[in-house]
């Protein structure tokens, strides 16, 4: 116990400051895959037959390993001269599937009949979306952003080999020095941010759930 409160009273500040660079870079990550992934799946609901190449092709980018596409990424002229810009754009295209597919799907899943009431109360397109389409489908997309930010977070521990720091500096550090103390140091703030995202959006996707 003592060793471990050595331990922190060395790194912590290294710690804290690499937490905060994770969350940057997965918090940006997932505003700009909501911000693509959302309303591209809510165009697929409408135009089906787009679907299948569309999530095909995200599909394929999440199919690549991490690191490869970090690689493949480096570069690209404006992208590859700056790390956390270039694995801001590589966290975005693994969060993008998730969030896609249960867009498209849960707004697909909604009931035609209840499309038709709204259709015969005189609802617009905009309305039908945001009073009937996404709140019956809200805790269908909020399950596909709880997959995408604990994918985020668990895949931003390889920015750091292109220098774009967050907790994988301290994991890279470890192995390379084999040093578990400093692995652990990396691996646990990592996967402690992921639970308690999962949790977080899980809260919300069950009231939302209940709601509906």
């Amino acid at each position: 116990m003592s060793g471990l409160r050595q331990f922190l009273a060395a790194n912590g500040w290294t710690i804290g400051r690499l937490t905060f660079e994770h969350l940057w870079l997965t918090g940006f990550a997932m505003i700009f895959a909501l911000g693509i992934a959302l309303p591209l799946g809510i165009v697929l609901a409408r135009y089906p037959r787009w679907a299948g190449p569309v999530i095909g092709f995200a599909n394929v980018v999440q199919v690549i390993p991490s690191l490869a596409l970090f690689g493949l990424l480096l570069p690209v002229p404006w992208l590859g001269e700056n790390a956390a810009r270039l694995a801001i754009l590589a966290l975005t295209g693994y969060a993008l599937l998730p969030i896609l597919r249960n867009t498209y799907a849960g707004i697909a899943s909604v009931d035609p009949a209840l499309i038709d009431v709204s259709n015969a109360l005189g609802m617009s397109s905009m309305q039908r979306l945001f009073k009937v389409e996404l709140p019956l489908s809200a805790s269908v997309i909020l399950a596909g952003v709880r997959t995408a930010t604990v994918t985020c977070v668990g895949v931003a521990t390889i920015a750091a080999a292109i220098g774009a720091g967050g907790l994988g500096e301290l994991i890279f550090r470890g192995v390379a020095s084999v040093d578990n103390g400093l692995v652990l140091a990396g691996a646990i703030p990592a996967a402690m941010l992921a639970l308690v995202a999962d949790a977080g959006l899980g809260v919300v996707e069950k009231r939302m759930a209940v709601r509906r």
